[in-house]
């Protein structure tokens, strides 16, 4: 499926990944794509396990080189970037939100969610007073010195959700970011995703199984057999109108 006409901040184009299966099996994660993200833009992406979705976030992210096909941000083929380049990158200009959280053990949650600006040489003192107010907007301002083993698998993912919004990026790439939390956790956050997308013009695609997202969504595709379908039954129809989830 071509989404629409390429121009976006995030474009995949013609975008392959194969992988080598069990004996002679070509495993089709990723089987020619295209997709275009414009700024504001939020996209869900439905799918069964193992049909390529988390594979396409580390691609559309430079995270892994594609086969065949370009990955481009504002318009900059990311295969031309050196690996320092790259790195800076995805540090600076891209939220992801891991399924799996990868947070640092025994780092207080402020500085778990500060990781990215520590990275580039943001004194602690500073990089603790940009993280706390993320860490606040996703409920978890008087949880900031609480280490990962100290947190529930909902306030871990949170703290991730706030390390991938703490400098503000360009581009949202969540993997199941509603995953860990319960109904109305899970909806605020998606309420959040979709006023950064909104205010700030960021562009937001989400993998997700939440029949909450569609609500929030611009467009919902499905991805099977590593190729971009339209939207499930069970996501094509917001259960509640955008204007008012967004509103």
């Amino acid at each position: 499926m071509s989404a629409r006409a390429l121009g976006g901040v995030l474009e995949l184009d013609a975008v392959v990944k194969h992988y080598s299966g069990p004996g002679a099996q070509v495993v089709r994660a990723v089987d020619g794509v295209t997709l275009s993200l414009g700024a504001g833009e939020i996209v869900a992406l439905h799918g069964p396990s193992g049909s390529g979705k988390s594979t396409l976030l580390m691609l559309a992210a430079g995270m892994m080189a594609p086969d065949r096909g370009v990955v481009r941000f504002e318009g900059r083929n990311l295969d031309e970037l050196s690996a320092g380049a790259a790195a800076d990158h995805q540090r600076q200009n891209i939220g992801f939100v891991y399924q799996s959280f990868h947070l640092m053990a025994g780092v207080p949650a402020v500085e778990n969610a500060a990781i990215k600006l520590l990275a580039d040489h943001v004194p602690l003192k500073r990089a603790r007073q940009a993280a706390i107010p993320w860490l606040e907007r996703v409920g978890l301002g008087q949880r900031l010195n609480h280490t990962p083993d100290k947190l529930s698998g909902g306030e871990r993912q949170r703290v991730a959700i706030a390390r991938a919004l703490v400098n503000e990026p360009r581009v949202i790439l969540a993997d199941e970011p509603t995953g860990s939390l319960d109904t109305r956790r899970g909806e605020e956050i998606l309420a959040l995703l979709a006023g950064i997308a909104r205010e700030r013009r960021v562009a937001v695609l989400l993998v997700t199984h939440d029949p909450q997202a569609a609500a929030f969504a611009d467009r919902v595709c499905t991805l099977r057999d590593g190729r971009l379908l339209g939207p499930p039954a069970d996501l094509a129809t917001p259960a509640v109108p955008r204007r008012l989830a967004r509103g």
